[in-house]
């Protein structure tokens, strides 16, 4: 790695500590940006309107970052500054002896030509992109490269006329003019972003345009904009985003603030999508879709991060992160924003499995091995490596979380206060955090730990049954493994979700003589915890974790006709499956231990045939699911010494079984649901 004179850096390993944070000594109200696009190199001014930060100690010197950039002029308040007013090192501008409050004024030279980083702004085959988060800002110009620094931004884009037919910015657009052979483009953002926000595209490109009506009544143009060769597979990208913009006034209340909504499919972005303000960059792969030549597995995603990015222009824009360590604020709250709405678009059941598989086969390994880490880590070496499962999926687990102690009324006000209360604010998680706690008023210290703890919990749970007092009991342990730097685990709030089944369906719940319906959260908040279920007239059988209420490992010596039970009677739909794969995992570890195991096998094949029979009135999706086997990879998780050969033989075997077992019933379902309705609605999907 070089600067950009060529001099070569030498990569120091600096560790960044959230205890080390400190408010900056300066804050930026206003950023004037104006982009001077020429063949091989590229002009940047800079306008930044400067104040002193009043809740830092008063500095006289002020540290910008900035790296790979050639410094033309430097200015205060129109005064040229002297080489010996300022020092530049290879990743920061420090300029001596400024006022409380000025105008700086700088002029940088990049190369976007010779950006094969793909950060900051970058040329690829013709084109002009940026990527600025985490800290791509800092190629472009010199600047305050933080979250917690917000400001508002004028971008003018210059470029030779004809160059671009496609000039983009944040925000809305001013004007765009054409003035001595150049064509100028000036945007404006009104509200007060971070820099890793920022955005600019300049290229040749189509429009997709279309148009939305919110809640208020006012009209927001919708444009998509990608190269010619695909321009016909943007319409169910916008029918997704018209789609996401409507549910998250429906279910949170928020309407999009802009004149404009702009999306742009690029190949060349090494993310899959970034949620800049007005102007969502994304490669391709998320964004274009097409009846003939695309998978339903495809068109769901291109759905779930269209909704993803969209849902940042308020989890994540105008509400933003205070410092990285915070990034699941954003993150975590817009995952679970976007399962959610995937959830209501599709099958609810189905997108649950999905996250869940996610979660046990990626998160909880992670969680395993030598790289874990807490939702709200401690330090950091390369922020790059920050961008994990843990602050994504468990972050977004985690505001599930609250969601179920809260209940859904309290959850809806509690999201409310926070995007009002914060609107144009870099926060953290604790304060996400205060306002559940002001809207329940629930005691939710204990509940923090989530963020800061790392690890997977488990969760132990036995029961009795006293058929004299018609008392059932469940008694849960709780025990977190030792992680890295973290051998000591303290006992967390976990909302455990549970339902009781009898032989004719769900059972009414009563504890501490409160009648509680027929599903409950309960909060495990001890190492032992002893639950006592009253009135109970018959033994049942425990539905737990339902809904994956939270992020635990469920150890539960479940019986054959226990499982059997919630397979064909619970109304959780991911407990229907979670029964199923335990079911297969026994018939599967049998023979994969070479014992015999006949007589499960047969418990298997006499369920699959009912659900098969009764195919009609399931979920399509859900029973699809329920179809499939535990997977080589997980089944090998569960061994010391895996042995591949016989795992793969043993699924292979009752993959063939359950083919010769259930052939009249699977052709029959399969014919049904070849005269069912093609297209792309989920009811079309489900099979």
């Amino acid at each position: 790695m070089s600067d950009i004179s060529g001099t070569p850096i030498t990569p120091v390993a600096t560790v960044t500590r959230l205890a080390d944070y400190r408010v900056p000594e300066f804050l930026i109200e206003k950023t004037h940006l104006t982009f001077e696009l020429h063949e091989g190199y590229t002009d940047v001014s800079s306008r930044l309107t400067i104040t002193h930060n009043p809740q830092s100690a008063k500095a006289d010197r002020l540290i910008l970052h900035g790296e790979q950039l050639e410094l033309l002029s430097l200015a205060i308040d129109e005064q040229l500054l002297d080489d010996e007013d300022y020092q530049i090192t290879p990743h920061n501008l420090t300029i001596r002896d400024v006022p409380e409050q000025f105008v700086l004024h700088c002029k940088t030279r990049i190369y976007p030509e010779k950006n094969t980083a793909l950060e900051g702004l970058y040329c690829s085959s013709g084109m002009y992109c940026t990527q600025c988060e985490a800290e791509g800002f800092r190629k472009i110009t010199y600047y305050l490269d933080r979250p917690d620094v917000m400001s508002e931004f004028e971008t003018v884009i210059v470029a030779r006329e004809g160059a671009f037919s496609t000039m983009l910015s944040n925000g809305n657009c001013l004007s765009d003019t054409v003035r001595d052979g150049k064509r100028i483009v000036h945007w404006h953002d009104p509200f007060k972003k971070p820099s890793y926000l920022f955005a600019l595209v300049a290229g040749n490109l189509v429009c997709l345009e279309d148009s939305f009506t919110t809640q208020s009544g006012r009209q927001v143009l919708l444009q998509i904009y990608t190269e010619a060769k695909d321009g016909d597979k943007c319409h169910f990208a916008m029918q997704s985003l018209k789609k996401a913009m409507r549910w998250d006034e429906q279910v949170y209340g928020r309407e999009y603030d802009l004149d404009r909504f702009m999306i742009v499919a690029v190949d060349d972005f090494n993310m899959g999508a970034m949620e800049n303000k007005g102007l969502n960059i994304f490669n391709t792969s998320c964004v274009l879709a097409h009846p003939t030549s695309t998978t339903d597995a495809a068109f769901q995603r291109v759905e779930r991060v269209i909704a993803h990015e969209y849902f940042h222009n308020w989890s994540g824009n105008r509400i933003t992160c205070r410092d990285w360590f915070q990034l699941s604020l954003k993150e975590g709250l817009t995952v679970y924003r976007d399962s959610e709405f995937s959830a209501d678009m599709n099958s609810r059941a189905v997108k649950r499995i999905e996250d869940v598989s996610l979660i046990r086969g990626v998160q909880f390994v992670e969680d395993a091995g030598p790289m874990a880490h807490p939702v709200r880590p401690d330090s950091y070496m390369e922020i790059s490596n920050f961008y994990t499962v843990t602050i994504y999926e468990k972050g977004a687990e985690v505001v599930r979380m609250l969601a179920n102690i809260l209940g859904p009324e309290q959850y809806r006000q509690a999201t409310d206060l926070y995007f009002s209360r914060f609107d144009g604010q870099a926060v953290t998680c604790d304060d996400f955090v205060q306002c559940m706690e002001e809207v329940s008023g629930r005691d939710l210290c204990q509940f923090r730990l989530w963020y800061s703890q790392a690890g997977t919990p488990q969760l132990h749970i036995s029961d009795s049954y006293d058929a004299d007092r018609q008392q059932y009991s469940l008694t849960v342990r709780q025990h977190t493994p030792a992680t890295p730097g973290q051998t000591e685990k303290k006992a967390l709030h976990i909302p455990l979700k549970v339902a009781l089944y009898g032989g004719n369906g769900v059972l009414a719940l009563v504890t501490d003589g409160q009648a509680r319906g027929t599903e409950t959260v309960l909060d495990i908040c001890e190492a032992q915890q002893t639950i006592v279920f009253e009135q109970v007239a018959e033994k049942p059988v425990p539905s737990l974790l339902r809904g994956f209420s939270a992020p635990v490992r469920v150890f539960y010596d479940y019986q054959l006709t226990q499982l059997r039970q919630l397979i064909l009677l619970d109304s959780d739909g991911f407990c229907r499956w979670d029964a199923m794969q335990s079911l297969m995992r026994i018939v599967l570890s049998k023979a994969i231990d070479g014992e015999d195991n006949l007589a499960e096998q047969a418990v298997l094949i006499e369920v699959l045939k009912q659900l098969l029979a009764d195919h009609a009135a399931m979920d399509a999706a859900l029973l699809a699911c329920m179809l499939d086997l535990p997977g080589e990879q997980y089944l090998a998780s569960l061994y010391d010494k895996a042995n591949p050969p016989a795992i793969s033989r043993a699924r292979a075997q009752l993959q063939h079984q359950l083919a010769v077992q259930l052939q009249t019933e699977l052709l029959s379902c399969y014919q049904v649901l070849q005269d069912s309705s093609s297209g792309l609605s989920a009811q079309a999907m489900a099979p």
